[in-house]
């Protein structure tokens, strides 16, 4: 269970996008999985929030400016490791790539990246079939973010202990839900969210669940009010690569 996560978020110029992500797709991504304790890497683009969640940022907080978190959100890379340590040995940021790797890179703007461990999960329903150690589910929620106070830290953790995660465990479409922390970067927590298809998320978390964050005595509502999040979080994702294979029976 003790998995980590590199994630890194980021945006792209319209002129070249597809061209980009053709490039990431057919050459960086399979060079990730190459890697020495690399265990998987997963690509999503974020497709925006739903109509519950679309009113999310007016009740949590978002980073202060004066911090300088670079703001990309338009898509992220997951990458899984055993333990956060393997993005150590070598360092994530020095690997040796082929010299055409970094002109292409560099293409992406506003990236953000974030080391993660997990401290807890929970399989759903839909995890069925699904193997230990592989590639996230063809959708996901990813939020990301700090507490302000210990209290509310608190608060939160019980929370998910108490209410979400059990709720994850029997909800129809979810796969697996991860609590995680960061070793490095900004965000000191993290929440991601698997789900068979963004329509499983959006009819059985996002419309039932999600939307009583309007609700200020609401558990959820009182937690939300509590964060600080990273530019564009949560993200709403589908994932683009690897090509997505139904899960579903």
């Amino acid at each position: 269970m003790n998995e980590a996560i590199w994630a890194t978020w980021y945006d792209l110029p319209d002129e070249g996008r597809e061209a980009s992500l053709a490039w990431l797709h057919a050459h960086y991504l399979p060079f990730l999985t190459q890697q020495p304790g690399y265990a998987w890497a997963a690509h999503y683009r974020n497709v925006g929030p739903g109509p519950s969640l679309a009113s999310y940022h007016d009740f949590a907080g978002h980073t202060p400016d004066s911090e300088g978190v670079e703001t990309g959100s338009q898509y992220v890379i997951l990458v899984g490791a055993a333990s956060t340590h393997t993005f150590l040995k070598p360092v994530f940021t020095e690997l040796a790539m082929p010299l055409n790797f970094a002109p292409m890179l560099a293409k992406r703007m506003n990236l953000r990246n974030v080391i993660f461990a997990e401290e807890a999960r929970v399989n759903g329903p839909a995890s069925e079939g699904r193997l230990p150690g592989s590639t996230p589910s063809p959708a996901i929620q990813f939020g990301t973010y700090r507490i302000r106070s210990f209290e509310e830290e608190l608060s939160l953790n019980m929370w998910y202990a108490h209410e979400r995660f059990p709720l994850m465990g029997r909800m129809p479409g979810s796969v697996l839900t991860r609590k995680l922390v960061s070793m490095l970067g900004w965000a000191k927590h993290g929440i991601l969210y698997e789900f068979d298809s963004l329509e499983s998320r959006t009819l059985h978390f996002e419309e039932p669940h999600e939307s009583r964050i309007v609700d200020p005595k609401a558990w959820v509502g009182k937690v939300v009010r509590s964060t600080l999040h990273t530019p564009g979080s949560p993200v709403v994702g589908e994932r683009i690569w690897p090509p997505v294979i139904s899960i579903k029976a």
